[in-house]
């Protein structure tokens, strides 16, 4: 009986240790990459974040998120560039802690003046910004006041901006954010089928421009409350590139209506892949909503380059 007790055991730790050991995730991390600017001339630096995983997979290639902050973001890429932590994917990748398998790189815009203009700027405090807790996630900020009626929206094809967008914006980094691009590429174990760029406000206007600019680098756009002018789409429609679009209703800062002449433009170009979406209840913050989601995640990952 003892004899054939110990022969049980013994299969039985022999059978345990044949099955596969399961991995450990790696945790996800927050890094900052130093470059010297070409806009600028100076020392600057970007965030990027790489998901759970995404060390201990080691021979997987990961999606690329390129976000471009909104104007009170700004800063000078040192001591102020956690403000770009404030919204978008990186809020929810970092500070709400979830798992969005992209690696996201976010640069910072230089400051240009804005702070003397804007008192939004002028006025924002580091402690602001949110604080990664060691446990749980930190609330998540209120709501802008939207004090303004639903309505709807017609078009207006008298577009307030030109075609790069509002003054001292993305376009001034244009050559700066493809070497970040073609840095990511060359240093992280990145999908270059699978780069996608978004951003927010001024943002969304960089998104247009540089997608405009550099259509065959992405694999689909995220534009939110930044319209695209009429005058950069033919590129974008002779790619195909996929585009999501949004605006949001009550939107006093960049209004629906300007959103249309460019988004029509694309489809009597022939592009056959362009959404529009508009929360009529949202104001100018309508990215909480959005990036909050998962929808436009997986809409992303759903897209890759031909």
């Amino acid at each position: 009986m003892n004899c054939l007790l110990l022969l049980l055991i013994a299969s039985l730790l022999c059978a345990c240790s044949a099955q596969p050991q399961t991995k450990e995730s790696s945790p996800a991390e927050l890094t900052r990459v130093s470059y010297v600017s070409e806009a600028t001339g100076e020392e600057r630096d970007y965030f990027v974040y790489l998901p759970q995983g995404y060390r201990s997979e080691s021979e997987k290639k990961w999606p690329v998120m390129l976000f471009l902050h909104g104007n009170g973001e700004r800063g000078d890429a040192k001591e102020e560039l956690d403000f770009v932590l404030v919204h978008g994917p990186l809020y929810e990748a970092w500070f709400q802690k979830r798992d969005l398998p992209f690696i996201i790189v976010a640069p910072q815009l230089p400051m240009y003046g804005m702070d003397t203009i804007a008192d939004y700027i002028k006025n924002r405090k580091k402690e602001d910004i949110p604080q990664r807790l060691e446990a749980g996630t930190p609330p998540r900020p209120e709501r802008f006041p939207t004090p303004y009626p639903m309505r709807g929206a017609v078009e207006d094809t008298a577009l307030q901006l030109p075609p790069e967008g509002p003054p001292v914006g993305w376009f001034m980094l244009e050559d700066d954010l493809l070497t970040i691009i073609d840095k990511t590429l060359s240093d992280y174990a990145a999908d270059a089928d699978r780069f996608y760029l978004s951003g927010i406000s001024y943002g969304g206007f960089g998104t247009w421009y540089l997608a405009s600019k550099h259509p065959e680098r992405f694999a689909a756009i995220v534009p939110v409350v930044g319209y695209g002018h009429s005058g950069l789409m033919e590129s974008i429609a002779k790619q195909q590139l996929p585009v999501w679009c949004f605006a949001g209703g009550r939107d006093q800062v960049v209004h629906p209506r300007f959103f249309y002449p460019g988004l029509n433009q694309l489809e009597n170009l022939g592009h056959e892949d362009v959404r529009f979406t508009i929360y009529a209840d949202m104001g100018h913050d309508a990215w909480t909503r959005i990036y909050a989601g998962q929808d436009v995640y997986d809409w992303m990952l759903s897209h890759q380059r031909e």
